[in-house]
Formats: C-alpha cells, sequence, structure tokens
C-alpha cells in the first residue's frame, strides 16, 4: 500500500467521495462539487502542505487500486499539528488500510512535515472509526457535544489526539 499524488486521472475517485453525502456530516462540505472544481482544484494543487496548509493523497493497494483517500489538513506549522483524515471506499474497507494510511500518514507527518502532533474529528457513533485511531495510538481528549450536524440532528464528536 502507497500513498501518492493526485493526479488528473483521479478525477472520478474525488469526485465520488467529495459528493457522497454521507460524508458531508463529518467534513465542512455541504454543497456537491462540480467535476471543473475538482479538475481546477487538482490542477492548482502545489502539492505543498506549507503552501496550502493541507495536502491530499491517493492510497493505493499493492495492485496499483485506488482504495481511498488520505489527508492532513488544518496544517499548522507554528503549532506543529494538523488534522487526519481519511476515507476508504467500501470495497475495501476492514481489510488493514486504515491502518496502514495512518501509519504512512503519521510517519510523513514525522520524517517529513516534523510535526509534533495529529488529531481526528471523529463522529462518536462511528464506532468503527475511533477504535481505528485509539489502535494508531490516538488518544480520545474529549467529546465535542453537539458538534456535527446531519441535517436532522446534532451528533457528538470525539477529538483524538496523537503525539509523534
Amino acid at each position: 500500500m502507497k500513498l501518492r499524488a493526485i493526479e488528473p486521472e483521479d478525477l472520478d475517485l474525488l469526485y465520488q467521495i467529495e459528493n457522497n453525502t454521507e460524508l458531508w456530516q463529518v467534513g465542512a462540505t455541504n454543497v456537491p462539487y462540480s467535476r471543473y472544481t475538482l479538475h481546477d482544484y487538482i490542477a492548482t494543487s502545489s502539492d505543498d502542505i506549507y503552501a496550502d496548509r493541507q495536502v491530499r493523497m491517493v492510497v493505493e493497494n499493492d495492485e496499483g487500486a485506488c482504495v481511498g483517500l488520505a489527508d492532513l489538513v488544518h496544517f499548522e506549522p507554528q503549532h506543529q499539528r494538523a488534522e487526519v483524515g481519511i476515507v476508504i471506499l467500501p470495497a475495501y474497507r476492514r481489510k488493514g488500510y486504515g491502518e496502514q494510511t495512518i501509519g504512512k500518514l503519521a510517519d510523513y507527518a514525522l520524517r517529513v512535515v516534523h510535526l509534533h502532533q495529529l488529531y481526528a474529528v471523529v463522529a462518536a457513533n462511528n464506532k468503527a472509526a475511533v477504535a481505528l485511531f485509539q489502535k494508531m495510538g490516538f488518544e480520545t481528549k474529549s467529546t465535542l457535544h453537539d458538534w456535527l450536524y446531519d441535517g436532522r440532528e446534532y451528533q457528538d464528536a470525539c477529538l483524538l489526539q496523537r503525539f509523534l
């Protein structure tokens, strides 16, 4: 498994994930993205976490199939921290890709970007994701009450943190 830069050929994958309304409740997105907007993002992204304050990568398995996306966002160089986000496509879940992805992101964050800490905000009722982050060395530091809104009701979120 490897993490690699997003290429123009990944437009369909990005379109599929970014426009999945089930994922909107865990992020800041609440409108669909056009192919044009996503193509422009791919074309204009510098792939430099210092310039963009984020880096997004494709998760690719050993056979070369795209199995998801991973990112470091809300990068704060002064405080040496960033938020982790991963989405593994449903067909590839529970096969170890989540663990490998978080491991590779943490290694990149420590060795390349020299971060001190990573954090994740995960829906408290997403037990599988909370357990995954905990397994990868993240500790639940607090519950953020009514943090996520799905259009019908508010959900609590867990703030998980890992020092590198």
